[in-house]
């Protein structure tokens, strides 16, 4: 059996996808995986993504949110989703970013690391942990 690269690099160390973009992850099996706003804005313009968007929206809306925090909500539910859908694809773990804007405001961040949390819950991870 001949073995790629990536093949090769799996028996030295540990492969960390930076990527939202399921197929990639799909088809180079990392160990790991790490999602952040920018690339969740990446993922979103790819056409798979669209049920995704539409369900973190709709989700958003049906909590109440309007404007511009319906806009930030249904981020923060979208970044979850791919979550949750990377995590189907993957046998390790997936570190979610919050923010860049939020790097200077440490009470922020935890806050939205908090929430984040509640959403990974919520859709049945049960080993959801946080570090400042």
């Amino acid at each position: 059996m001949t073995h790629t690269a990536l093949d090769q690099l799996k028996t030295l160390t540990t492969v960390v996808a930076d990527s939202s973009d399921l197929e990639a992850i799909r088809k180079f099996r990392p160990l790991d995986a790490t999602t952040n706003p920018s690339l969740i804005t990446a993922a979103a313009e790819q056409p798979e993504s669209k049920e995704l968007i539409e369900d973190a929206y709709y989700q958003a809306k049906d909590e109440g949110y309007k404007n511009d925090e319906l806009i930030e909500r249904t981020i923060d539910i979208l970044t979850v989703k791919f979550g949750v859908e990377i995590l189907k694809l993957i046998e390790g773990r997936v570190s979610t970013e919050v923010d860049a804007a939020l790097s200077y405001d440490t009470e922020a961040t935890i806050q939205k690391a908090h929430e984040l949390c509640e959403l990974y819950k919520g859709y049945g991870m049960r080993s959801v942990t946080y570090s400042d």
